[in-house]
């Protein structure tokens, strides 16, 4: 029996987002814009640039996007992979340092997981390991 991966809903893909987002800019990217579902039906992440004319308010010349993800019924990591690889997409990265950027926003949502996550974590080892020693023993 297949186990069901973890899935994000609304809240947790806007948090993704902005954490994206924020690193993104910290990195001296653009950071686009996310949302789900794209509205192509049937495909998993779509990607739409436009020129900082087209954007109310925009400065000329910038480019921006919007990086839509479909969300229902995929895995988080599918999805925090699509949203990853739109920042990829949007600043149009050559391979090696589209690696390094990769890694980069990887590491930033680990960390900022790990903080947004500490007693829940502390609590989950704690229970791990009891329930090790417990088999040990």
């Amino acid at each position: 029996m297949h186990k069901q991966l973890p899935a994000l809903n609304t809240a947790e893909f806007a948090v993704v987002a902005r954490a994206l987002a924020a690193e993104s800019r910290r990195l001296g990217l653009v950071a686009p814009g996310f949302r789900c579902p794209p509205r192509i039906v049937g495909v998993d992440r779509t990607l739409r640039r436009f020129d900082g004319d087209e954007n109310a308010g925009g400065v000329a010349g910038i480019v921006a996007g919007i990086v839509a993800v479909a969300v229902k019924g995929r895995p988080l990591a599918a999805v925090v992979a699509d949203m990853i690889e739109g920042v990829v997409a949007l600043n149009r990265l050559a391979a090696a340092e589209a690696a390094r950027i990769r890694a980069a926003l990887w590491q930033s949502l680990d960390t900022a997981a790990s903080i947004a996550d500490a007693p829940t974590s502390a609590a989950r080892d704690a229970h791990h390991s009891a329930a090790h020693d417990a088999h040990v023993a």
